[in-house]
């Protein structure tokens, strides 16, 4: 899946997934903690929390595809991809919503993971790269 796809993004998308899984065990730990955990909150943590990474790796898609073109085809690609990313992320929150198969604050929680990642990036080491050196 991730042959064609552009190194940055695949590492960022890792790093995404990483913070994601993180956060979703720190969120299945409050539900715990305080008395509401069952079976609907781990179901919607999954649930979004597969929705947030499929997005941003289609962001990061989308910018990658974007870099090729002129600057108003780079407009339109980027316009294309968040309206697109948009409805499907309404969508499934949506279903995650309206399904009683997930808790409503285990889907609408994870939302936010990916700008709570976003703004500890700065602040976590990068992984080293091939060559062996760390990223600045």
């Amino acid at each position: 899946m991730f042959k064609n796809t552009n190194p940055t993004v695949v590492s960022e998308t890792k790093y995404i997934a990483f913070v994601t899984v993180i956060l979703s065990i720190l969120l299945q730990s409050v539900f715990l903690i305080i008395g509401m955990w069952n079976y609907k909150v781990l179901l919607g943590n999954i649930y979004s929390g597969f929705f947030v990474i499929l997005n941003f790796y289609l962001m990061g898609m989308s910018v990658a595809k974007a870099v090729d073109k002129d600057e108003k085809e780079a407009r339109n690609v980027m316009k294309t991809s968040m309206s697109l990313r948009g409805l499907m992320l309404f969508a499934a929150v949506a279903v995650g919503v309206l399904i009683p198969l997930f808790d409503i604050f285990a889907v609408l929680i994870p939302l936010f993971f990916v700008r709570i990642a976003v703004f500890l990036r700065p602040f976590i080491k990068k992984e080293i790269t091939e060559k062996g050196e760390k990223n600045e």
